[in-house]
């Protein structure tokens, strides 16, 4: 049974650097054609993509937000890592991370979903 869960601070001061963390279980992040992904919903917002990692450690971003944003993973943890930066309180909303195929931010399509996981940029 693949479970992806988010770790990371639920809240986080203006201008400093937003660091998350997606553990995987039951699926290792380096299987063939899995990408990674790191998806956001502001309040009263639909989802937005931020990013992905791919299983050969390709990364792709979201041209709204790739120069504030890096995408990682550990392979040896079975983990990747989302750091936003420079954030302010428009980056406010639930985080997931979630797992689908190459182009899944187009179509919306994702496998699975870890729980969620709400960040606060507040000073």
């Amino acid at each position: 049974q693949v479970q992806l869960q988010e770790s990371g601070p639920g809240l986080v001061k203006p201008s400093q650097t937003l660091s998350l963390t997606c553990t995987v279980t039951g699926d290792s992040i380096m299987t063939a054609y899995h990408y990674w992904s790191w998806i956001r919903q502001p309040p009263g917002k639909g989802r937005e993509w931020v990013g992905a990692i791919g299983y050969e450690g390709s990364d792709y971003y979201s041209p709204a937000l790739k120069n504030r944003t890096s995408i990682s993973r550990d392979v040896d943890k079975n983990q990747f890592s989302l750091q936003l930066r420079s954030v302010t309180p428009e980056d406010t909303g639930v985080y997931y991370c979630a797992r689908g195929g190459i182009g899944s931010w187009f179509t919306g399509e994702y496998g699975y979903w870890g729980q969620g996981t709400q960040v606060t940029v507040s000073s």
